[in-house]
């Protein structure tokens, strides 16, 4: 089970990692506040790799058979795997980048908030909120705590779902 899910994990944490790095260099840093539901997007399509080696792990190790809570095993620790990579390489492009990302979000944040046509006490607002934000970002077990809260959920969910289907023999057979 290992094997799987340092594999797998690995692969879907380079992948989901990679092109959060890339984006960054394609996004321009103004626009970047409105961007989350592609960060999302890119996560789930990695995780879709959880379910193919809970798949794997099925047909080769076990003949094609799982039971729900070992297929859950397997899938939350390539989630675990790929949660622990996501983390580590935030933090260390967040070391090696000054920890500019969230000075750039909240001035991306505000410049769509006044974009919007918000009243100036609404603008204000906003703007002590995003500080607020900020200032508790600079904690280093918070900000580990946000990106974890990031991707785990989404992890999670794939491996509920994998294990739902892939305890059925039926269900895609080797």
């Amino acid at each position: 089970m290992r094997r799987f899910a340092f594999g797998y994990g690995s692969i879907v944490g380079v992948v989901i990692i990679g092109t959060t790095i890339v984006g960054f260099f394609l996004v321009d840093p103004e626009a970047i506040a409105g961007l989350e539901w592609l960060g999302y997007l890119v996560m789930f399509a990695a995780f879709a790799l959880v379910f193919v080696g809970v798949k794997r792990y099925r047909d080769e190790e076990l003949g094609g058979v799982i039971r729900f809570g070992t297929a859950f095993k397997v899938g939350i620790a390539m989630t675990l795997v790929a949660s622990a990579i996501y983390v580590a390489a935030w933090e260390t492009t967040q070391y090696l980048t000054d920890y500019r990302f969230m000075d750039e979000y909240a001035a991306s944040y505000i410049a769509q908030v006044e974009a919007s046509g918000a009243s100036a006490a609404e603008i204000a607002e906003e703007r002590e909120r995003i500080e607020v934000a900020v200032e508790r970002m600079e904690n280093p077990l918070f900000r580990t705590l946000v990106t974890l809260s990031e991707i785990f959920p989404v992890g999670l969910l794939v491996t509920l779902f994998s294990a739902a289907v892939l305890r059925r023999p039926e269900a895609l057979p080797a």
